[in-house]
């Protein structure tokens, strides 16, 4: 990692963890570099990759500052939200959900139901593992529509993926292992989270067919986090050879694979196979949120664990907290028994869908040389560029076009000579906003290429 990624990263995280203030000013780049003892060009080259991200402010006479517009509150340990940010700029990055389409009305009517019938059990300290109702619920619902195999005494309701994820990394740091692979490029708010944790995140790279198998086996790990149905930034999906390498893989090595299918619900018809953990529940911990297809503010995940697995991280899980709402356990199981969540994710699938198609069309009409990775899935377009294209151009012409954006390197945690790339999120842009995002990169492609 560069001097000028790692200064990136720490001012960033000043600037998230609200440390920096919006309006903040920073000191110049020569005054910096002095202070730090490096080159000029290192400070130069952290500031300019912030601002493009729309984290810092450079105007000429008043120096660098702080964004009005940069994140100074962080929603998830995972998956900061990004606010929509001010002065009618579109943002196009990942990491949010479509909020507003959130079943107000169905939620309202599980929620009286439940609390009118609620008596002192329910309004009582739920089981840390969750309600058996809601995990009986759960696992059912699992079983139909993701084929996932397990039982309600080996399902989990945790407070989203974060404090999932948190529990087996514990859980595997008492097992022995001080390492866990991911897929590079993924996801770096999980590495960080997962370094924190006491687990060093080693990159496993990811091809067109999905997480390489054979790269695993060589990285000398013995437990990996992946995401089979869509895999995160570049919606490919892992193939079903793969599938069954990576299943071998876990088994010889005597290990463990976390399977994260956060957006499985939006899978197209090309990527609707079965969840990984049906082909080993032996070896797949399946984890899963309401986060995304309803909102993170339920806080409310699942994770479905090997007979192994299940006591430590339920000892580990009463030691933590007194388990999740369970009056929203029940809610969401209601939800999920009158056959209303059904219809929420047809609806949202079916909007998701058309925005991926509305991408499609518009880089098949507006940005020739661009590839969009991945098939009909997903809530983020991977678009690999042109290699004259240079990536950090792109996203700086895309901001100067009123566009947020983040480009492929910002997914990556090996440096290597991959293409550049730009990845678009539109889970939580509608409509015209959107094409208007969307016409905006393709004004800055112009401004890159000529």
């Amino acid at each position: 990692m560069t001097l000028a990624v790692q200064l990136r990263d720490a001012l960033r995280r000043q600037i998230e963890e609200g440390a920096l203030l919006p309006g903040t000013r920073v000191p110049s780049s020569r005054q910096l570099a002095a202070d730090l003892g490096v080159s000029r060009s290192v400070v130069v080259e952290a500031y300019e990759q912030l601002g493009a991200e729309g984290y810092l402010l450079s105007q000429r006479g008043s120096g660098t500052s702080v964004a009005a517009t940069a994140r100074t509150e962080v929603g998830s340990a995972l998956t900061p939200e990004d606010p929509a940010p001010a002065r009618a700029l579109r943002d196009l990055r990942t990491g949010g959900s479509d909020v507003s389409a959130f079943p107000r009305q169905e939620w309202i009517r599980c929620v009286s139901s439940v609390v009118s019938a609620a008596g002192q059990r329910e309004l009582g300290y739920a089981p840390p593992s969750g309600l058996p109702v809601a995990r009986h619920t759960l696992a059912g619902y699992l079983g139909r529509v993701r084929g996932v195999r397990t039982r309600p005494e080996h399902l989990m309701i945790t407070s989203g993926f974060a404090q999932g994820l948190a529990l087996l990394c514990r859980v595997l740091r008492d097992r022995g292992h001080d390492t866990l692979g991911v897929e590079d490029p993924g996801h770096p708010g999980e590495w960080k989270f997962i370094a924190d944790a006491g687990l060093r995140p080693v990159g496993i790279p990811v091809d067109r067919r999905g997480i390489r198998v054979d790269a695993l086996a060589r990285s000398g790990v013995r437990a990996v986090l992946t995401t089979p149905t869509s895999q995160f930034p570049t919606g490919v999906a892992l193939d079903p050879e793969r599938r069954a390498e990576l299943v071998d893989w876990a088994r010889s090595v005597d290990g463990y694979i976390v399977e994260d299918d956060f957006d499985a619900a939006f899978a197209g018809p090309s990527q609707r196979m079965p969840a990984l953990q049906s082909l080993a529940p032996d070896r797949v911990i399946y984890a899963g949120s309401a986060s995304k297809v309803l909102a993170p503010a339920l806080r409310l995940g699942w994770l479905a664990t090997p007979t192994e697995l299940t006591a430590p991280i339920e000892r580990l899980r009463a030691g933590w907290d007194l388990g999740c709402s369970g009056l929203e356990q029940l809610a969401f199981a209601r939800l999920v028994d009158t056959g209303a969540f059904d219809r929420h994710l047809r609806r949202l699938r079916a909007e998701f869908q058309k925005r991926r198609q509305t991408v499609r069309q518009h880089i098949s009409r507006h940005l020739p040389g661009v590839t969009l990775l991945g098939g009909d899935s997903g809530l983020q377009a991977y678009l690999v560029l042109p290699r004259r294209c240079a990536e950090e151009e792109m996203v700086q012409a895309a901001r100067r076009r009123s566009v947020l954006v983040r480009g492929g390197r910002f997914y990556a945690l090996r440096d290597d000579d991959r293409p550049p790339a730009l990845v678009v999120g539109y889970a939580g842009v509608r409509g015209a906003e959107l094409g208007r995002g969307l016409a905006g990169i393709a004004a800055a492609y112009r401004d890159v290429i000529g």
